[in-house]
């Protein structure tokens, strides 16, 4: 299918077979911290999924692959959320920095990220190859089936 890009498939499927993408490969190294550690100071308790490191470097290589040079202050943002705390008002806190730059580290370990000169990170050729060849094979799928609902392939 020439022509298919990331923007022509739904964020969430692309997401999910780009994680089991980067957990079959083996080129990413999860922290030792990832186990137990919060995701935000918003969040109450450490994500239930194992995989979620997985997700979280597949879900930046897409925001990275649309909006292209972003640092880890703008990811910080994009992964942000509402704190409540019981009976004061809500207020908005940023996501964890650290988690954001253990992933960035892992994907520039695995050649899918560089450094951009003027600040912030950038995919490279490769990270965008790989994500094309899943959004290729995720619309491909989908017209076998003739299915228009999003659907999860194994690669």
């Amino acid at each position: 299918m020439p022509g298919v890009t990331v923007k022509d498939v739904d964020q969430h499927v692309l997401t999910k077979n780009m994680a089991a993408f980067l957990k079959k490969s083996g080129k990413i190294d999860v922290p030792e911290q990832a186990v137990y550690v919060k995701t935000g100071k918003f969040k109450e308790t450490a994500p239930t999924d194992d995989d979620w490191f997985f997700t979280r470097c597949a879900s930046i290589m897409r925001h990275l692959y649309l909006r292209s040079p972003s640092g880890v202050g703008d990811l910080t943002k994009i992964y942000s959320g509402r704190k409540r705390d019981g009976v004061r008002p809500a207020k908005h806190c940023r996501a964890s920095d650290g988690c954001i730059r253990k992933a960035l580290q892992a994907l520039e370990a695995a050649d899918m990220v560089e450094r951009h000169p003027d600040g912030g990170r950038k995919l490279t050729p490769q990270g965008q190859r790989n994500l094309d060849r899943i959004a290729n094979k995720i619309v491909a799928k989908q017209r076998e089936c003739n299915a228009p609902v999003p659907m999860i392939i194994t690669t």
